[in-house]
Order: structure tokens, then sequence, then C-alpha cells
């Protein structure tokens, strides 16, 4: 039997990562892990940390390294119980490189550190800002609408029909903040990924299924 297959994704906001992780999770039946997805959903406790992230997050700042590293790490584990696990999706993947390194060891530690593909998918601030200033989300069932191809003529949501809305952290200043801090710290965790051989770029600037097609090209 085949080791699982670890996939991390990276791309500046608005690159269309998620999207792009849950159809490569769907095709080839890995377990997907949104790092915004869990944070978000982290913040419907309703402890300390879960009041904090609300406030950290609609400021357009990024929560604490041990924050994202516990959810995570807890996710790992579960994947390990699970008896026909085919490999897991990283959407987001570490934003820092803190959370790198111990994402290595973790691979290492849960045994799953020789088949791990890291994606770079690119595009410009320019094209990111464009994207996320404009982008919007399923009021009713939270489904996150890019602001890319026959996406832009909606006027309800595709899967429920519910209202369109902005996203609170999609507000033009902390979407300003949020690429400062890509550029700040995600880019030198791409670099570390870089020095060992694994960075694969994909064009991000294409159309979904463009991006698709050549991470399938990649991947099998």
């Amino acid at each position: 039997m085949s080791k699982p297959l670890l996939i991390i994704i990276f791309g500046p906001p608005g690159s269309g990562k998620g999207t792009q992780a849950k159809l490569i999770a769907k095709e080839l039946g890995l377990e997907y892990f949104g790092s915004g997805v869990a944070l978000r959903e982290r913040q419907k406790v309703g402890d300390f940390t879960g009041k904090k992230l609300s406030e950290v997050m609609n400021r357009g700042n990024w929560v604490s390294e041990s924050t994202v590293i516990k959810l995570w790490m807890d996710n790992l584990e579960e994947c390990k119980k699970k008896r026909n696990f085919k490999g897991w999706v990283y959407d987001g993947g570490p934003r820092k490189t803190l959370e790198a390194q111990l994402l290595d060891v973790a691979l290492e530690w849960y045994e799953w550190d020789k088949r791990v593909k890291v994606l770079y998918i690119y595009i410009s601030s320019k094209e990111s800002f464009n994207r996320l200033t404009k982008r919007r989300q399923c009021k009713k069932c939270g489904e996150l609408i890019p602001w890319v191809g026959e996406f832009k003529k909606l006027k309800k949501c595709h899967k429920c029909g519910g209202e369109l809305v902005y996203r609170p952290d999609d507000k033009p200043e902390a979407i300003r903040k949020r690429l400062g801090e890509f550029k700040k710290h995600t880019l030198p965790v791409i670099n570390h990924f870089k020095k060992q051989d694994r960075i694969i770029k994909i064009d991000g600037e294409q159309d979904i299924e463009g991006v698709f097609k050549d991470i399938l090209k990649v991947i099998k």
C-alpha cells in the first residue's frame, strides 16, 4: 500500500488556493484542512481564544503561531486514526517560519514526510487586491465566491441561492495589511521549502480550470 500524499498549498491572498485545495481533495480522495476555515470555526467557541480570534482577524492581523499549530496538530492526529487515509491537503500552508519548521517535525513524527508536494499558486499583488475587494461570501451557507470567470456574474449563491455579502476581513485596509504580512512572513516560508527543493510554482492568473489542470499534471 502506497504512503499517503501530503499536499501543502501556498499563494497570496485571493490566489484561489482554497478553491484548488478543495478540488484536489475531492479528485484524489484526500482530507482537507484549511487554516482560514479552521480559524473561523474556532471563533464560534465562546471562550477567550474564540473572541480574540474574531478581534484579530477582523483587523486583518495574523493570529499567533501557537493557535494555528494547535489546530493542524489536532487535525493530523485525527487523520492518523483513519484506516484508509489517502492523504491531506493543507490549504494556506504554514504562514510563518516557525510553523513551517514544526510542520516538518510533525510530518516526520507521523511518518508522512516522504510524499510531500508543496504548491505555490502565484498571482501579482495587483491581482490579489482586485480579487479580494470584489469577492463575496454566501450569508446562508458560507460558500466563498471568487472574483474570477463566471463567478463574477453571480447574483446569488450558486449552491443554495443565499444572499452574497462581503466579508468583514476583506476591507481594503485589512487586505493591504494581509498582503504586507504575506510578503514579510510567508515568502520566507516559501523559501524554506524551496531550499528543500519542494516548491512547485503554478500560474494562478488563469481561470480555475486551467490552474487545476496544471496542478494535476505535477501531482499525478
